[in-house]
């Protein structure tokens, strides 16, 4: 469903927020290992999620990637979902025909709307923070 560069950044988000709860700041190795991806690979995601405002960074010795609190709570997966895949998941058909729409349907076009419909509707509802407070209270999540 998602594209392996948007699965790291979920983690990688995940991991940002969870750490940000504590009021840490986290580095690219520490975010490449802790979500088992190769580091020049997240350091791409880290630069297009910082660019895009979804995390905060900054150089240095002290420095590190971090969410305030502001951007934990009204932050949601579609968020990171679109920075890095676009919103073709949420947009296109279920077949991947360019023709279809609600005039012109494909054979699963209204099944395929309602599920993706769906998957909107959870992925702009569920926060960051709730995501991170759920998995702080599950640690066998992680």
């Amino acid at each position: 469903m998602f594209s392996k560069a948007c699965e790291y950044a979920i983690k990688a988000v995940l991991h940002i927020a969870h750490k940000s709860r504590s009021d840490e700041r986290v580095g690219v190795k520490d975010i490449a290992k802790a979500i088992d991806s190769p580091e020049a690979f997240t350091g791409k995601i880290m630069q297009q999620l910082s660019k895009n405002g979804l995390v905060k960074s900054i150089k240095g010795p002290s420095g590190g990637f971090w969410m305030g609190d502001k951007e934990r709570k009204s932050a949601n997966l579609r968020d990171i979902v679109k920075i890095i895949d676009g919103d073709k998941l949420y947009t296109e058909c279920g077949l991947g025909l360019k023709q279809c729409n609600d005039s012109k349907p494909c054979p699963v076009h209204y099944q395929y709307k309602e599920i993706r419909d769906a998957l909107l509707k959870m992925h702009t509802e569920t926060t960051l923070d709730d995501l991170a407070e759920k998995l702080e209270k599950d640690a066998s999540l992680k």
